[in-house]
Formats: C-alpha cells, sequence, structure tokens
C-alpha cells in the first residue's frame, strides 16, 4: 500500500531500538513507506535511516525531515548515497526549515528559501557525479565538492512544507512535500494546489511531486490517556512552537492562540506538552482548545478512520502519513482500509506508485 506510510518513533520513544521492530511488523502489514523525524537527542536521522534501510527489503524510507544546515553538504551528499545503495533505491532524502527558537539556541543562522533551493542543486549535481568547483552560493561556499561518478544515481528528495513559500519550493525543486499534522480540509486542498501549480509553473509535471498528508490517526481502540497525549498533547506542542504559523495556515482565530498562551499553566510549563504533561495536565489544556482545530484527525472506530483517510485522498493528496500511531497501534484501521482499497477511485493510481515515497510512478 504505497500511498500509506507512518512515522516511526512517533514523539518522544524511550529507546531508538523500538524502530526495529516498527519498521519489520510496518513492512509486514504491508505500509508503504516509513517516515524519519529528527530530534536532537536519540533521534538523529542517519542512525535511524540505516537502522530502518538494515530490517527492511520492501519499505520506502525518508526522512521528514532533516536540515542542510546542521551537517556539510558532502556528509550530507554521502548520508544519502549510502542510504540509497543499502535500500536499493528507497530512501528519500527529506529536509526542512527547522526551528527557529532551537536554531537560535544551537547558534544556527536561520534557513532561508535561497539557502534550501541552493543545497538542493548542489545535492542533485554531487549524486549525478558532477563536480562542484568555486560553488558561491546561498548555501555556501565551498572549493570542490564531488562524488565518484561510479555512484551516480538519482536520489529523489522530499520537503516538509508549512507556508507559501515552502510549498511553492516544494513543488519547483523537490520530488514530494510533506505537509503538517492538524490540516484543515480547506488548508490541505490550497496547499496541494500550491504545490502542484509551482510544479507547472517550474515547467514539471504537477503528478510527479507527490504530497503527503501528514493525517493524525488515532483510533478509540487505544487507551483514552493516550489518544489525549496523541491529540490534544501534539497539537498543543505545536502551538507551543510555532502557533501562530499554525493559526495563520489553517486561518483559525488568533484570539484562541493568545487564549492558549496566557494560560498560567501553559505560560509556566517547562518543555513539550506531548511529552511530560499528565493526563490530567492534558484534560486541563484540552477545555483551550477548540473541537474544530482537533478535527483534522483520523479518530473514533477502524472504519470512521478509515472514511477520513480516504476523505484525504478525496481532497487532493496524493498519499497519507497515518501519523501518531505505530503499526501496531493501526493494525485495525489497516485492516478495515484493506478491505475496501480495492474499491476506491484512486486504486489504479495507488497500483503505480513507486516505493520510494519520493519516487517517480511508474507509467
Amino acid at each position: 500500500m504505497n500511498e500509506l506510510a507512518f512515522y516511526t518513533l512517533a514523539g518522544a520513544p524511550r529507546s531508538p531500538r523500538d524502530l526495529l521492530d516498527e519498521v519489520r511488523q510496518g513492512e509486514e502489514m504491508g505500509i508503504g513507506s516509513v517516515f524519519i523525524s529528527e530530534r536532537f537527542n536519540i533521534k538523529e536521522a542517519a542512525t535511524l535511516s540505516g537502522a530502518a534501510g538494515a530490517v527492511s527489503s520492501e519499505i520506502g524510507i525518508a526522512t521528514a525531515a532533516t536540515n542542510h544546515n546542521t551537517r556539510h553538504p558532502m556528509v550530507t551528499a554521502s548520508y544519502a548515497m549510502t542510504m540509497h545503495w543499502l535500500t536499493g533505491g528507497r530512501f528519500s532524502l527529506g529536509l526542512g526549515r527547522g526551528i527557529a527558537r532551537v536554531f537560535d539556541a544551537f547558534g544556527l543562522e536561520h534557513v532561508t528559501t535561497a539557502q534550501i533551493e541552493d543545497f538542493v542543486g548542489l545535492m542533485r549535481r554531487i549524486w549525478r557525479g558532477e563536480p562542484v568547483i568555486g560553488h558561491d552560493g546561498p548555501a555556501g561556499r565551498y572549493p570542490l565538492l564531488a562524488m565518484s561518478p561510479e555512484y551516480a544515481a538519482d536520489i529523489p528528495l522530499t520537503f516538509t512544507a508549512f507556508g507559501p513559500n515552502s510549498l511553492a519550493l516544494g513543488g519547483r525543486a523537490f520530488d514530494a512535500v510533506v505537509l503538517h499534522t492538524f490540516f484543515t480540509d480547506e488548508t490541505l486542498v490550497r496547499c496541494v494546489r500550491a504545490v502542484k501549480r509551482a510544479a507547472e509553473q517550474a515547467g514539471r509535471d504537477p503528478d510527479s511531486v507527490r504530497v503527503w498528508s501528514c493525517f493524525a490517526t488515532i483510533g478509540d481502540h487505544l487507551p483514552e490517556d493516550l489518544r489525549l497525549k496523541k491529540t490534544v498533547g501534539r497539537l498543543a506542542t505545536y502551538l507551543q512552537a510555532y502557533g501562530d504559523l499554525m493559526v495563520e495556515t489553517n486561518r483559525w482565530d488568533p484570539a484562541v492562540l493568545e487564549r492558549f498562551r496566557a494560560d498560567e499553566f501553559v505560560r509556566g510549563f517547562r518543555g513539550a506538552l506531548d511529552d511530560t504533561a499528565t493526563t490530567a495536565d492534558l484534560e486541563r489544556v484540552a477545555r483551550l482548545l477548540p473541537d474544530e482545530w482537533l478535527a483534522p484527525a483520523a479518530t473514533g472506530s477502524p472504519e470512521q478512520c478509515v472514511e477520513k483517510i480516504r476523505g484525504q485522498f478525496d481532497l487532493g493528496a496524493d498519499g497519507v502519513i497515518l501519523h501518531g500511531a505505530s503499526p501496531g497501534q493501526l493494525a485495525p484501521i489497516l485492516n478495515a482500509y484493506r478491505r475496501t482499497r480495492a474499491q476506491m477511485p484512486q486504486a489504479t493510481r495507488f497500483a503505480r506508485l513507486a516505493a520510494n515515497p519520493a519516487g517517480a510512478a511508474s507509467t
């Protein structure tokens, strides 16, 4: 089912070894791809990517996302090339802008659109076996960037996009775009159109850029406290980190965000709410969030979750990342989805999708 994916090590895992069983199980269950997010702790993306490649033989693998400015370009190029050959072409290097306040704390410069676009161009040239001599551009100054032509390969690139500049960049320069969780239906439609329009304006086939909906999938078969953590806790954490962008993108009422931030408990909380908040804490936070802000998610019975997942395809998504749950937690939903998959209007298109989450579809 190459139209479906999951994030491994969802949230704040206690051990990166959990990835090993999740990837094996996801592949056995027929999930098309696994996405790997990066945090500066026990979720370093290159290490996790290698582990995912080593324990799998079919599932697609993508970072979503790492940052171009945390490694030298040759380190990143070599990482991606190693993954490409390790997995037989199942890997996509996925980039993102990063979180400004984290970069500020670590003394890293904020990432610009020009830097990312320049970096993408460098990666594609290096991977083709072309020596890059005397580069001086937004991504930096480098006397020489080169890899032996014997390793030449076409490695698909994925971009996690949020605002209009990122969506346009994804359409014109990347092979796949991953959207954000808790996007409303209207936002999803608008974002898909923005990516496809940018691809077309750049002279590319818009259908060649796969747009992934990142869709919280938290069924009622999970314990209530866990559901609260994966819905209220996760959205609240996003609002902590970049609430203004979430609200602006979804065209939500900014006054609600101000009330959330002004709440005494939220204001004084240290750390991510989806990491250390108790169930009682999250129940309190839930009262600050309107139901419509939590509505863009697959919740309820397995059949209700499937209906909402199918709705993402109807709205224009090329793929759906079942976000916030491990393959084992997704099992009842996947079973229900599989029973009706062949009757979906998109079934023929799904059959042509590559295992690589940013790979070109077969003709």
